[in-house]
């Protein structure tokens, strides 16, 4: 346990030091997020007052590997090996490349996209994919058994977690903190007896302190943005731990579950709207419409804290039929959530 403290503490300290290089690097480069009011195209998106760096999610990329090089023979200690690793690294890189040339010269969605997939195909190559998923109704469905398959879910499912982290990263401190919470959730799930993997949790330890050192600046006022680069490597690296600790994608769909809903919804609305999903941007997120209630960023982010905590939380005790319930309560509060706030929006709007 000692080991694991001073881990953690270690992390917290370099993710600290990471980010205020990150913060000098971003001013020097001039990679500077401006309000609208500083902007001669308002995007009418920009809820920041002030010019605020981006590219802060390369001091979280810094602390986790630069923590996780110096415990390496403890993370192929298990299952994994230097190739897994060597794979999640180099797409972490070019998610940071990616992320660094949109935050500078804001590249078109068609060209942010070439990174994720870059980052995917590389992990795939490094030998990390989705080979089998739990049957709800018993046994296991063993994916690797169909030609290509395993490879298809795992882009997918990575895909669709950088997506959302992405699109989620829209109010101070959210995204680090529900990420913080997701890699926690599967410190504790990977260190109790049944599913004991030690090299994961410490993964995990090490992403959570990560999180949290950049989050002393991101917590609002926010001192430091995420970046592209930054929202889309949480996503990409609790989509790898969901996989790498056994399949466990209920896990990180409870913690992520109103984040991944909110993404859907926004997808399916812009579609019936005649508009690409992808190639169009709009303040009608669950955290915007929170955020025209009055309720202010921090209660908004403590809000999103509570559902990831609580529904992470009830994966430690439930079985697989038990999570698919729980999964299934999700999409209802959802539903009922985007039907109230989507009524009191109108009658605040009246109001004004």
């Amino acid at each position: 346990m000692s080991y694991y403290i001073i881990i953690f503490f270690a992390t917290l300290i370099i993710s600290v030091l990471a980010t205020l290089l990150s913060i000098y690097l971003a001013k020097r480069l001039n990679v500077i997020d401006l309000p609208d009011t500083q902007r001669e195209l308002a995007t009418d998106r920009k809820i920041h007052k002030k010019s605020i760096p981006l590219f802060g999610g390369f001091g979280i990329f810094l602390a986790f590997f630069i923590v996780g090089f110096f415990v390496l023979d403890k993370l192929i200690a298990g299952d994994l090996n230097i190739k897994h690793w060597l794979g999640v690294f180099v797409g972490a890189c070019f998610l940071m490349i990616g992320g660094f040339l949109d935050d500078k010269y804001n590249l078109k969605p068609k060209h942010q996209l070439i990174f994720p997939i870059l980052a995917i195909v590389t992990v795939i190559i490094g030998g990390v994919g989705i080979e089998k998923i739990t049957n709800p109704f018993g046994g296991l469905i063993i994916l690797k058994q169909i030609f290509l398959l395993p490879y298809l879910f795992t882009f997918i499912w990575l895909l669709g977690m950088m997506y959302t982290t992405k699109l989620l990263d829209g109010v101070d401190g959210l995204v680090t903190g529900v990420t913080g919470i997701g890699a926690f959730i599967i410190v504790l799930f990977t260190m109790t007896t049944k599913y004991y993997q030690p090299d994961i949790g410490l993964a995990a330890l090490i992403l959570t302190a990560s999180c949290l050192g950049f989050l002393i600046f991101n917590w609002h006022p926010a001192k430091v943005f995420l970046g592209e680069g930054g929202s889309l490597l949480l996503g990409y690296l609790l989509g790898i731990f969901a996989i790498i600790s056994g399949g466990k994608i209920a896990i990180a769909l409870l913690v992520m579950g109103i984040p991944v809903l909110d993404v859907a919804w926004t997808i399916i609305r812009r579609l019936l709207g005649r508009k690409n999903p992808f190639n169009f941007s709009d303040k009608l997120h669950l955290h915007h419409r929170l955020l025209n209630l009055g309720i202010g960023q921090r209660k908004t982010v403590l809000i999103f804290y509570a559902f990831s905590l609580i529904f992470g939380l009830s994966a430690l005790f439930l079985q697989s039929k038990g999570k698919i319930f729980v999964l299934g309560s999700l999409v209802i509060i959802m539903i009922i959530l985007i039907s109230v706030l989507n009524i009191l929006n109108k009658k605040y709007a009246k109001n004004i």
